[in-house]
């Protein structure tokens, strides 16, 4: 009886072990897919990129590899994806700012953002914030708004550098408010929210990450977010619309391949997008990093592409910025 027993799951632990290994070697045989990051590690891009490749592994069945290939504002890599070949297993994940800005900024870009890539998915979307420093004075958004407009020679912004989104959004606010606003270009944002805290700079627009932690412990105040709804991490804060502002803005971060990826690759990838976003954890995960994860498919990823390009129009002719 012991004898058949232990022949017994012998057998079972071995059909077991038939049934699964077909799929770990697969996933061994098949070659990696790999996703680019145009910036170095550590920013909010390239954790989501790691986020998110840790959940497609198993939804691909195969390994699924963060390579950093930083320069250029991640320009530099959207022309490495470019000339990879189209079978969907070297793709990028890319904010809105190389596709939607640096084609109105650069004669010279190296790449065309809508004829040499296959949208994909968009995996993240996050606004900005309109933040006040003790230079402002008291009240809410309109009132510093006033304020600035009286006050033309402190009507300045500060953001994280020339030629970049929040750049520019700080130009549509300047628009839609119809208060003359100067920019103040940062090396990154950290200098920015230093000369906000010391009085140089009155207000500054840049992503909430910047200043939450600020406006959390009252060194700082968010004043309005830009987005087309108030922020899940700042429910208290108004937007620029609710606030009378007319100026609607927000950026993403998509999966994009080269053109011409066969559109049952798309698909699939697509499809374990949409499935790995759907996890509770990865949404707050995300969400720490004051972004929220929100899908959308190929064709509407394409359609907030060309949007969002039409949008920067405006307000970048309107700057005389040119980054060439």
């Amino acid at each position: 009886m012991m004898n058949r027993r232990f022949v017994h799951r012998l057998v079972t632990a071995a059909a077991l072990a038939a049934a699964f290994a077909p799929m770990g070697v697969a996933a061994q045989d098949k070659p990696p897919v790999r996703l680019l990051v145009g910036f170095a590690p550590g920013g909010s891009v390239d954790t989501v990129a790691r986020l998110l490749a840790e959940r497609l592994r198993p939804l691909l069945d195969r390994r699924v590899v963060v390579e950093n290939k930083p320069g250029a504002g991640g320009r530099l890599v959207l022309g490495e994806i470019k000339r990879a070949p189209a079978d969907g297993n070297t793709l990028v994940l890319s904010p809105s700012g190389a596709l939607v800005i640096s084609p109105w900024l650069y004669k010279n870009l190296g790449y065309d953002p809508v004829q040499d890539f296959a949208p994909i998915a968009r995996v993240a979307t996050f606004d900005f914030a309109v933040t006040a420093g003790p230079a402002a004075p008291a009240g809410d958004i309109r009132a510093v708004m006033a304020w600035l407009k009286a006050n033309p020679t402190r009507a300045n912004y500060g953001s994280s550098g020339a030629g970049t989104v929040p750049h520019f959004a700080g130009v549509l606010l300047s628009q839609a408010a119809a208060v003359p606003l100067t920019h103040v270009a940062y090396k990154g944002g950290a200098p920015a929210v230093q000369d906000l805290l010391g009085g140089q700079i009155p207000i500054m627009v840049d992503t909430a990450s910047e200043t939450i932690e600020h406006h959390r412990a009252g060194r700082l105040r968010i004043l309005a977010v830009t987005g087309p709804t108030r922020s899940a991490a700042l429910p208290d804060v108004p937007t620029l619309k609710e606030s009378g502002i007319d100026a609607t803005t927000e950026a993403f971060i998509g999966l994009y391949g080269p053109a011409n990826v066969p559109g049952d690759k798309v698909k699939q990838l697509s499809d374990a997008v949409s499935e790995a976003l759907k996890a509770p954890d990865l949404q707050a995960r995300i969400r720490n990093l004051g972004l929220a994860a929100n899908y959308a498919g190929a064709q509407q990823l394409a359609e907030t592409q060309a949007t969002d390009f039409k949008l920067w129009e405006r307000p970048i002719k309107a700057s005389g910025y040119t980054a060439e």
